[in-house]
């Protein structure tokens, strides 16, 4: 006799067994809501883009300088006391050294896989700067920062500055010779400033330079201040990612209210876990094969002595080059010397460089006067003016990084150092206008390339002959989803400013200032190339219409070769033999 099983009840079946880990999950909902507050999150829909992993790269390398960060705090000592060193190194031992140099070298040569974890936190460090720059690119090509997302580009740009901050406090902790002429630096920076430069000096270093504070101050700042905030504002940025929604490219079935993707769970969270183990990995085999900040060659640091051929880290470079090529200009006044030659390019350019940056969603909103929304990304040959104010900019960048080596340069090359140096004062206002040029022109190319393919279709490398003897090469319409592409933007529009009084006689306000900003939009949109209106559309496809009707009768009987025209299933066709 059997037994129906009841379907109808309203109790929710339960485990003969309970499950613990359930009770305690159950146990924990009932009195937070987490499930309640999880439920939409993980169902949340991101795009997927090869490019769109630039971010994560720097989340998982800061991930791995946590993990490793953690590791080497358990025996670095953060000291500038005095101590003499009888480690494992030979060509060290019996020499003077502060506790901070001889822990490293203890962590380098004793401590079982500390080389390991030295290298891989530099490694990440490197790693961490570079994919945060590259992301950052990226978001700039695109127009990833435009309205709502700007407060997140301004969050980007400091976490760049916070890793900088604390790249160069971790660089410096070693206390060897090449960290202590990077301080020295720092030192010469700080006493440029004004009027209170030597203060400042006085009480950073806890008296003259080096003093007997500067690394536990900053082993303090790098290993709790700047990790803090940069754990702050990472939650922040990927909390308002989360809130705006992410950014997609444009294409069939994406609209600025939409998300094409792969929710959270599980698909994503699966795809970001074993992401996090490829960059993991890699930052683990560049420490274990490739050396990089070697301490051990250095010695230790002596105020008297410099590092020959000595080279920051490589997001230093710009900041190197401009204090290299620096004219040595300074000024007294009242008895008080204003080093121009240092001021400048260390203080004031780097500061304007950054509010510039932080400010340029701002600045291209003010200019377009677009207070629009958008989620879907532009092309960058879409954007002519912002990609080739890029492309200067990253010539600038890398002028500047030669620069700072510009004595390697003259060493390895035979070259004379003055020349050098006068060669790149004079590039760094020349080339980046010429880069500024040909990569707009570059863009616009492709704009009006993009609008040929629209208009007449893509060439098929088919060359047809007519029947007065020309030759033309066949062109086939494009897919709808590569056309859709194509014309997934909006027309560029000049603003042409205000003229003269309004309808009621009353003048208008801030005209020079609406004067500006018309010649700015002239210059950002003018040369843009526009995409093909509707009626400019419907009369290429009508031409191309024409076109298949006229050479449909010769398909299959025309002269030899003609039948490979990218319409017909050619598996069994041939050439003629020539004769």
């Amino acid at each position: 006799m059997s037994t129906a099983a009841n379907t109808n009840g309203t109790t929710p079946a339960a485990a003969a067994k309970p499950n613990p880990a359930a009770a305690v999950a159950t146990w924990a909902d009932e009195r937070l809501g987490i499930a309640t507050a999880t439920k939409k999150q993980i169902r949340k829909v991101f795009p997927d883009h090869w490019s769109f992993m630039l971010g994560e790269i720097a989340l998982w390398s800061f991930v791995i300088l946590l993990l490793t960060g953690v590791f080497l705090t358990l025996w670095f000592k953060p000291s500038m006391g005095e101590v003499v060193y009888n480690g494992s190194y030979d060509q060290l031992r019996g020499i003077p050294m502060s506790e901070a140099y001889e822990s490293t070298l203890h962590i380098s040569f004793d401590v079982r896989a500390g080389l390991l974890m030295r290298q891989m936190h530099h490694w990440a460090a490197m790693l961490f700067i570079a994919a945060m720059l590259v992301h950052m690119m990226r978001v700039f090509l695109t127009g990833a920062f435009r309205k709502p997302r700007e407060l997140n580009w301004v969050i980007g740009g400091v976490l760049i500055l916070l890793g900088i901050l604390e790249g160069f406090a971790g660089y410096s902790l070693p206390d060897d010779l090449l960290s202590g002429t990077g301080l020295r630096i720092a030192d010469g920076l700080v006493k440029a400033t004004p009027v209170l430069g030597s203060y400042m000096s006085f009480f950073m270093f806890g008296g003259e330079f080096p003093g007997d504070v500067i690394i536990p101050r900053l082993y303090i700042a790098h290993v709790l201040l700047i990790p803090g905030l940069l754990l702050a504002l990472i939650a922040a940025h990927m909390l308002l990612l989360v809130y705006h929604k992410h950014t997609q490219w444009p294409g069939p079935g994406r609209t600025e209210e939409n998300v094409v993707g792969y929710p959270m769970m599980p698909v994503y969270a699966a795809k970001a876990g074993g992401f996090f183990f490829i960059v993991f990995g890699t930052v683990a085999l560049m420490g274990g094969l490739m050396t990089i900040n070697p301490v051990w060659r250095f010695g230790p640091y002596n105020p008297s002595e410099v590092t020959a051929g000595s080279q920051p880290d490589w997001y230093m470079g710009i900041a190197e080059g401009l204090l290299r090529i620096m004219p040595g200009w300074e000024t007294h006044i009242f008895g008080i010397t204003l080093s121009w030659n240092i001021f400048l390019p260390g203080q004031v350019a780097p500061i304007a460089l950054l509010m510039v940056v932080l400010a340029y969603p701002f600045i291209e909103q003010w200019v377009t006067g677009d207070k629009r929304e958008h989620h879907l990304l532009q092309r960058p040959r879409n954007a002519p003016t912002r990609t080739a104010f890029l492309a200067a900019m990253i010539s600038v960048y890398g002028l500047l990084w030669a620069a700072g080596g510009n004595d390697i340069l003259a060493t390895q090359f035979h070259l004379d150092l003055n020349t050098i140096t006068y060669f790149m004062r004079g590039a760094i206002f020349v080339i980046p206008p010429l880069v500024f040029i040909l990569t707009k022109r570059w863009c616009i190319s492709l704009q009006r390339h993009d609008n040929d393919m629209l208009l007449h279709g893509y060439e098929s490398g088919v060359i047809m002959r007519d029947a007065v003897g020309g030759y033309s090469e066949k062109h086939l319409p494009l897919s709808p989803d590569h056309a859709y592409t194509l014309t997934a933007r909006e027309r560029d529009e000049v603003y042409a400013g205000i003229s003269g009084p309004d309808a009621n006689g009353v003048p208008a306000k801030k005209l020079k200032l609406d004067g500006l900003r018309a010649k700015a939009s002239q210059a950002w949109f003018a040369t843009n190339v526009q995409k093909p209106t509707v009626e400019e559309l419907e009369e290429g496809h009508h031409h191309a219409e024409l076109e298949h009707e006229h050479d449909a009768p010769l398909e299959g009987h025309a002269a030899d070769g003609h039948q490979f025209d990218g319409r017909h299933d050619v598996a069994d066709e041939s050439l003629r033999p020539s004769h």
